[in-house]
């Protein structure tokens, strides 16, 4: 048997939450763990000036855990999915930019970076696997409700909330139920009380 259509798409939801936070907790943890290298990455793109670059080398890592934390959590999922997809059409204009230019650098998504022997750019590869990527970011965008989040257990203890208030105020002082405190009848068997 075939899942509901809103299973399905559930089920397309979560798996792109969860990839897009393997992407930038995987990328943000190996550049994390190898600041050297992050930084020769960052440098290479030869967009920023010198000052900046240690700026960008330190907090590039530290942006994609957070965004990855955020996103395997649930956590403001559009929020988080936009500033990926911001964050991601970054890496795409700085590599295209590269390639553009002639650099002949590795791009550091995932660790190393820096520059390479002319044959050995993956232009094309790389912007199509970040574009990749990007279509996780915005289905996320479009379509933030996953399950197992944090926004979604969130959302259904407010609506809990809303529901428990919203019976609290149609009973009367004495806590009987009834529309703006009218005194209910009970119910009557054979028309005797």
């Amino acid at each position: 048997m075939l899942p509901s259509r809103g299973r399905l798409l559930d089920g397309i939801g979560l798996v792109a939450r969860l990839g897009l936070a393997a992407v930038w907790l995987i990328s943000g943890g190996i550049k994390f763990a190898d600041p050297g290298q992050t930084y020769l990455a960052v440098q290479a793109y030869e967009v920023l000036p010198e000052g900046l670059v240690g700026i960008v080398a330190t907090a590039l890592p530290l942006v994609e855990i957070v965004l990855g934390l955020l996103v395997l959590l649930g956590a403001a999922t559009r929020i988080t999915a936009v500033v990926s997809a911001v964050v991601l059409v970054g890496f795409i204009a700085a590599v295209a930019q590269s390639w553009a230019r002639g650099l002949t650098i590795d791009c550091g998504c995932f660790g190393g970076g820096g520059q390479v022997e002319p044959g050995q750019t993956a232009y094309p590869q790389e912007i199509a696997t970040d574009v990749g990527f990007l279509a996780l970011a915005a289905w996320l965008i479009i379509r933030p409700s996953t399950p197992f989040s944090a926004d979604g257990w969130l959302r259904r203890g407010r609506t809990t909330e809303a529901t428990e208030e919203n019976d609290n105020t149609r009973k009367d002082a004495s806590g009987r139920s009834g529309t703006d405190g009218e005194e209910t009848t009970p119910a009557t068997v054979g028309g005797e009380e």
